[in-house]
């Protein structure tokens, strides 16, 4: 099936951001749209997100020459070609950009149409996108992280650490760890009220963090847990985003509202008391995106029963995660395809983490939108897990949806493993101390 058209336009993301929506059409009329979502906390090794620059419309932010690059020389190229080439297609867009981290057409322009084409590709084969992207392989049901408070970027720096999240190692099906979430997540709102802190929800809507120590809200998320009638480390684990790229400035990390610097190696002995002290089962960007020395340390000291995740340490970079994977610097890799651009190299990321025995977490952004592609995503690569945001908020609850409808279409071939899909990383993470 040919590619008739291809076309663009400024739709805006969760925070009213401009972004950009690609149209594929194919010969028989039928389409797919892309729909580019966009971070507040990312790293300088990611692909490129174009924005116009011009102060005087949308402070900057319009995607103007974005749309018009999909508008022109990215549907000059991709106009005829076959929609279930997806890697020709891909890497056609690579070769028309020319620049290691499409700069010169912008990511979002490229990965708005890479996205489309697998949209309009599922529905030309009348097969639902996460069997369209996975050959009918895909089968297993991701392990929700979500966010219980907010912090760092996505709530304007109020605390340090990012995201204070939540899994539920309890859990025996998909729908325990939605019921669990909403239990403690709303459980967290009677603490806050109470406390009088209650003060509305982050970007990614997350309770606001109204504290003055970081170490407060990781305090707040465990009487939240009991509060719901559950035990911390048993029934429902902690997951952190540090975020740490962001803390580091002038070669040392740095708490702000706590008036506090550390050394990389002060840095790595935080987590590990972390871990000590918390039911910490997933950390992620625990230190800076080019801190190698101390990845490697921390992976040393607890990548056997705490999963590490790097976000800007790889950017869904096949190059960062095979340098990672040689050098043991983590056990983890958060899956981002706006990070590098196209549906092809996003699922390369992610065979690599698979096959080095490493674990892919499929993840949205800060500035979310409607879309679902990587619902089906993670489903379709058998990720094991699913990174979102909070229990609310529609672009969020929209991804949660969705793999409840994807449940459903597999019918008894669907798989639930929870956490212990940390088992193929040797993870075996237990109560405080690894107990």
């Amino acid at each position: 099936m040919k590619i008739r058209s291809v076309s663009a336009l400024q739709i805006y993301d969760s925070r009213g951001n401009p972004t950009v929506e690609a149209v594929v059409e194919l010969a028989d009329g039928r389409t797919g749209h892309g729909l580019v979502p966009s971070g507040a906390s990312t790293g300088r090794h990611e692909a490129w997100e174009l924005r116009d620059g011009d102060a005087q419309r949308f402070l900057g932010r319009a995607v103007g020459k974005a749309v018009a690059n999909v508008n022109g020389e990215i549907a000059r190229v991709a106009v005829g070609r076959d929609v279930f080439d997806q890697a020709g297609l891909d890497a056609a867009l690579i070769a028309l950009d020319g620049t290691a981290n499409k700069q010169r057409l912008g990511a979002n322009a490229l990965l708005s149409v890479s996205t489309a084409t697998a949209q309009a590709g599922a529905v030309a084969r009348g097969e639902p996108l996460h069997a369209y992207l996975g050959q009918g392989q895909g089968r297993l049901l991701p392990l929700p992280e979500i966010q219980i408070f907010g912090g760092g970027k996505h709530a304007q720096g109020r605390v340090d650490v990012q995201d204070f999240m939540i899994v539920v190692p309890k859990a025996q099906t998909y729908e325990e760890t939605l019921e669990v979430t909403f239990n403690v997540y709303h459980a967290a709102g009677r603490e806050m009220k109470a406390r009088g802190l209650l003060a509305g929800v982050a970007d990614e809507g997350g309770y606001w963090p109204a504290f003055d120590r970081n170490e407060a809200v990781i305090d707040a998320l465990l009487a939240s847990i009991r509060l719901a009638g559950y035990e911390p480390g048993r029934d429902v684990a902690l997951s952190l985003d540090i975020a740490a790229t962001d803390l580091f400035r002038d070669g040392s990390y740095e708490f702000g509202i706590e008036k506090r610097r550390f050394t990389s190696a002060e840095f790595c002995d935080l987590m590990i008391s972390w871990v000590e002290k918390y039911p910490i089962a997933s950390i992620e960007d625990p230190l800076a995106e080019d801190d190698w020395d101390g990845w490697k340390k921390l992976r040393a000291a607890i990548g056997h029963r705490c999963q590490l995740v790097g976000d800007d340490h790889f950017t869904t970079n096949l190059a960062r995660i095979e340098r990672g994977i040689a050098e043991q610097s983590a056990n983890a890799v958060l899956i981002k395809p706006n990070q590098i651009g196209t549906v092809t190299e996003t699922m390369q990321a992610i065979r690599r983490t698979q096959a080095a025995g490493w674990l892919p977490v499929v993840s949205a952004r800060s500035g979310e939108t409607e879309d679902t592609f990587i619902a089906h995503l993670a489903v379709a690569t058998n990720a094991g897990q699913l990174k979102v945001g909070s229990f609310s908020r529609s672009e969020r609850m929209a991804k949660w949806n969705e793999v409840l409808r994807i449940q459903r279409q597999l019918g008894a071939r669907a798989e639930f493993r929870g956490t212990r899909i940390f088992e193929q990383a040797g993870i075996r993470f237990g109560r405080p101390g690894g107990r």
